[in-house]
């Protein structure tokens, strides 16, 4: 497994090392020593989520507040998608800003996203099934979020933005100015 860091302090890209032969493939898509030993602290998760997502399907930009805050460990098992992770850490030199990589069933990447982040992605495929661990329990009353398309994060989704597929509510989170941010 190759752990590389992105542009912001604490994010990983995750990669396996994938085994071919005649009947298909093999690999470890998580060992938690190696994983915590990449990452430099360790990260029990206590949650497993999955999501099927339709092409142009946004599902952006959340995160869980307070002592709810949630790191995750994502990946795709079906399909391709724009991953992209949001800097929310007040007293980080690279708050605001994101990080993007296309994960996808071929690639088998996966991203590490620690607490303190929004958390967002597009199919880019027909469709995908998107899987994610939590080291935290879902709070709804915890629930934050940033709405997609802040001019003031600017995540390029690379997409024609008329073909997007964006939930009721999604369409209503606030700006990052304006959305209340407490880890």
């Amino acid at each position: 497994m190759k752990i590389k860091k992105t542009k912001l302090s604490g994010c990983f890209i995750i990669e396996p090392q994938v085994f071919h032969d005649e009947r298909g493939y093999f690999f470890e898509s998580f060992n938690q020593q190696e994983f915590e030993k990449g990452i430099g602290r360790k990260v029990h998760f206590v949650q497993d989520n999955q999501s099927f997502s339709k092409r142009g399907v946004v599902r952006a930009l959340h995160y869980q507040t307070r002592e709810y805050a949630q790191a995750k460990l994502v990946r795709v098992i079906q399909g391709k998608v724009l991953d992209i992770a949001v800097d929310l850490r007040k007293e980080s030199e690279t708050f605001g800003q994101y990080t993007a990589i296309e994960l996808s069933a071929e690639n088998k990447k996966q991203l590490f996203i620690p607490r303190g982040f929004a958390h967002g992605f597009l199919t880019l495929s027909e469709t995908s099934e998107f899987f994610y661990k939590c080291d935290d329990f879902y709070c709804k009353e915890a629930e934050g979020g940033i709405i997609y398309n802040d001019p003031e994060i600017g995540v390029d989704w690379s997409f024609p933005e008329d073909e997007l597929i964006i939930s009721a509510k999604d369409k209503k989170l606030p700006f990052l100015k304006d959305a209340i941010i407490d880890f």
